[in-house]
């Protein structure tokens, strides 16, 4: 399906983005694996490898400018080309808005929005150069309907959005597409911590009845960057079991 296929994906070290990239492997593509987590990384890249990937893992912050651009050189070094970016790095610094510190504000914006554009921007001159190329940046469902407490990571998820559309606009003459996957209430690690009681109201939010997969995401994320996703570009694909319509 992405046989041969060079896939970026940021944040990889765990939950979902280490899930994207299991994915991405098993359809055959060769995986630049990026986080701030060395000794997770490249766990990751051994796993891939132990079951017949490519993988190399680049530890880096997608915050710096210098960091998003070595990531992109790095890629090309190892396997000649870039064919897909998933943006997928992201950070969460709760608080109620009164309370917000702007250090929380500025960190979030940093990664999640910040991290983003400045890996688009680096592989963009790659992409547009072979003229192709799968953008898919990881938004959230709480981008498009907020969530007390997340001002600074609804901004940022919200932000995506509209890098998103703007950046499918410019690189759609290059067959570059750019779209953003919002995923719900995901099962993770972190998900893991909730008490009992607070997974059942999560829950009940959710009219299919059950958290999402982190595999549910990779799937879409695998779609998007197939050849059945050509013509979709500048979208938003909701995967939340029915949470926001």
């Amino acid at each position: 399906m992405l046989k041969d296929k060079v896939a970026i994906v940021t944040g990889a070290s765990r939950g979902i983005g280490r899930s994207i990239a299991l994915s991405l492997a098993e359809a055959g593509a060769r995986i630049v694996a990026s986080a701030r987590n060395a000794e997770l990384l490249e766990e990751l890249v051994g796993q891939i490898q132990s079951q017949g990937g490519q993988a190399v893992a680049v530890v880096g912050d997608v915050a710096s400018g210098s960091d998003a651009d070595r990531l992109v050189e790095k890629a090309v070094e190892a396997f000649g080309r870039v064919d897909i970016l998933v943006n997928n790095a992201g950070i969460t610094r709760d608080g109620l808005l009164l309370r917000m510190k702007d250090q929380d504000w500025d960190e979030v914006l940093n990664v999640n929005l910040k991290g983003a554009f400045l890996c688009t921007r680096a592989v963009a001159k790659v992409m547009s150069k072979q003229r192709f190329g799968r953008i898919i940046n990881m938004s959230s469902v709480v981008g498009e309907m907020g969530n007390p407490g997340q001002a600074n990571y609804c901004a940022s998820k919200a932000g995506l959005i509209g890098l998103t559309k703007s950046v499918a606009r410019e690189l759609a003459r290059r067959n570059v597409t750019v779209n953003a996957i919002t995923p719900g209430f995901i099962a993770t690690d972190m998900t893991d911590a909730l008490s009992e009681k607070a997974r059942q109201e999560l829950t009940a939010q959710i009219p299919l009845g059950r958290l999402g997969a982190v595999e549910d995401i990779a799937h879409a994320v695998k779609f998007l960057a197939s050849e059945q996703a050509g013509y979709i570009t500048g979208q938003v694909l909701g995967v939340n079991g029915g949470m926001y319509m």
